[in-house]
């Protein structure tokens, strides 16, 4: 284990630095996992009177950004915490954990998993460790146990070593919800709601209602190409619809910034699914193979969005293979 000392000569005398260092390496071992430190930045949003976020960078998750690209939160009650989404490393979760423990000393009591995606399940690790209970839609049982988890896994640690390493594993909810669940907890309440399949089969958002707060997952992405792989992008469009009819005041997406105008900030992801189903849909029906429809396709309005030259193509791909389905079931 190597800890980082850039930057905490503004922590004060060498003591203060020995106990800083102290504390990162109790946190360390009482979470059980032993890879490098996570030096990103992350900073911590007050988003409502309970509720705390944090905003991961944008683009693909790569040694640059240590896995941080996507977001998470947490909310503080009387009796601990719930987080949502756990981040894409159990060193990111660990950072993560000694953010909270910086605005409470609660207990961290639940993590909800809006989906199984690695950016959003990898530090799950760290929180089982401190005694945590795991919820999410239990289509996500098939998700870890499949084979495309198993690739993602040896991609991850070839890209985020040494914070994804050999002392990484999966770990799996404790509570598998087959319905919607609302909770009380703390004088809260908090609304779990199914949405998928969508953007995965499983995707789940959670609704503070005392607080009109949702978190939205990978539903929502603002500030970037959404990741569409093979979703179905139709029932995902339904979705947004969904999310709308819980009238939240304040949304935490999957990826980007937090919004303040719901509404308004869904159009990005709405707007590109359709543009991808429209584009492609068209040259499904023109019998146009696909390197020729995707090079003929104007994409314009995203091409500078971040992600996109890693996205954006098999997005385009797996939507055409999608519409093929569509027709022909029609």
């Amino acid at each position: 284990m190597r800890f980082d000392c850039i930057g905490l000569g503004a922590m004060g005398s060498p003591m203060t630095q020995h106990l800083l260092l102290a504390g990162m390496a109790a946190l360390m071992l009482q979470t059980g996992y032993a890879a490098e430190q996570a030096t990103v930045d992350m900073q911590v949003q007050k988003i409502s009177a309970h509720a705390y976020f944090v905003q991961g960078q944008a683009g693909a998750a790569s040694a640059g950004n240590q896995g941080f690209m996507s977001n998470a939160g947490f909310v503080v009650t009387p009796d601990g915490v719930v987080v949502f989404d756990a981040l894409g490393t159990p060193p990111l979760a660990e950072k993560l954990i000694g953010e909270i423990r910086k605005i409470t000393a609660q207990p961290i009591r639940r993590v909800i998993v809006s989906h199984w995606h690695a950016d959003h399940y990898y530090g799950l690790q760290a929180f089982k460790a401190l005694g945590a209970e795991v919820w999410a839609h239990a289509s996500g049982r098939a998700a870890l146990a499949s084979d495309a988890a198993a690739a993602r896994l040896q991609q991850r640690k070839e890209t985020l070593a040494p914070w994804v390493d050999a002392g990484f594993r999966a770990v799996p909810a404790d509570v598998w919800l087959t319905e919607d669940s609302d909770f009380k907890f703390g004088g809260l309440t908090f609304q779990l709601r199914y949405v998928g399949p969508a953007h995965s089969p499983e995707d789940m958002v959670m609704y503070l209602k005392e607080d009109g707060v949702l978190f939205a997952g990978d539903l929502v992405f603002r500030g970037r190409v959404p990741f569409v792989g093979d979703a179905d992008s139709l029932a995902w469009l339904g979705a947004l619809d969904k999310l709308l009819a819980l009238r939240p005041r304040v949304m935490a997406p999957g990826h980007g910034a937090v919004s303040t105008d719901p509404g308004a900030d869904l159009a990005l992801t709405r707007d590109y699914l359709r543009y991808l189903r429209s584009s492609m849909g068209r040259a499904v029906a023109d019998l146009t193979p696909f390197d020729e429809a995707y090079a003929a396709t104007d994409w314009r309005p995203w091409e500078k969005l971040p992600a996109f030259s890693v996205a954006n193509r098999a997005n385009a791909y797996n939507t055409y293979l999608l519409m093929e389905q569509e027709a022909l079931r029609k």
